[in-house]
């Protein structure tokens, strides 16, 4: 993937990531107000992680501890970086470190995708899709919240599993109480669906769970970052 910087003139708009066409198990997408994309770094990564180690995030995520960015200072850190912007990606030796070290997707795990908003040039949020179950997760960081971006980081979703990786149903899946979760992928236009009424989070609780799908009738496509199908 060919990365440049999108050239503002003068103006003092932030420059973005310009990732390159989909290819080799790598996406790129755009919404209205975000950027979407596979990793490039680990540093890409790490910031992925830190958009979703806050106690807001985690009721709802519950990862395993050893996975959560618990220095608060750190998370900030990673979230005001700029990954379009060389100078901010160097603000410090470790993330200097990480952004040297390149990112490359595994074919077994889900497909990745971070956001990054036009109107900062910082880190959104995340989108995941596992490929064999078309399920969905994700989140946004702090400062994206409570703007819709989350709707936007759905809608994504459903792009990339039914134009991207030629999936006919998406699906989510959530806890009862979790509403504003709920409404985002509502006006993201998934409905209600079948599925297990339980589930046990990464580190081990176990909770109630409502589950939403988004089907399509029309002719599937799939993009070259698509992996191939099994023979």
């Amino acid at each position: 993937m060919v990365w440049s910087r999108l050239r503002r003139g003068r103006t003092a708009a932030p420059r973005l990531p310009l990732p390159g066409p989909c290819w080799r198990r790598r996406h790129t997408l755009r919404t209205e107000r975000l950027l979407l994309y596979t990793p490039e770094t680990r540093l890409d990564l790490t910031a992925a992680v830190a958009a979703g180690s806050d106690p807001a995030a985690q009721r709802w995520l519950a990862w395993n501890d050893e996975r959560v960015i618990a220095d608060a200072g750190v998370r900030e850190g990673l979230l005001r970086l700029r990954p379009g912007d060389a100078e901010t990606m160097r603000a410090s030796r470790l993330f200097t470190n990480l952004l040297n070290r390149p990112y490359e997707p595994d074919p077994d795990e889900a497909v990745l995708l971070i956001g990054v908003r036009a109107d900062t040039g910082t880190y959104a949020g995340v989108v995941m899709m596992h490929p064999g179950t078309g399920e969905i997760d994700g989140w946004t960081a702090p400062e994206a919240r409570g703007l819709g971006l989350g709707t936007e980081m759905f809608r994504a979703a459903v792009v990339l599993g039914h134009a991207h990786l030629g999936l006919p149903t998406v699906l989510a899946g959530l806890e009862p109480a979790n509403t504003a979760c709920a409404r985002a992928l509502a006006k993201a236009g998934f409905v209600a669906a079948e599925g297990p009424p339980r589930h046990t989070h990464p580190n081990g609780s176990e909770v109630d769970a409502r589950w939403l799908r988004h089907t399509v009738t029309a002719p599937l496509t799939r993009c070259p970052g698509a992996a191939p199908l099994p023979a």
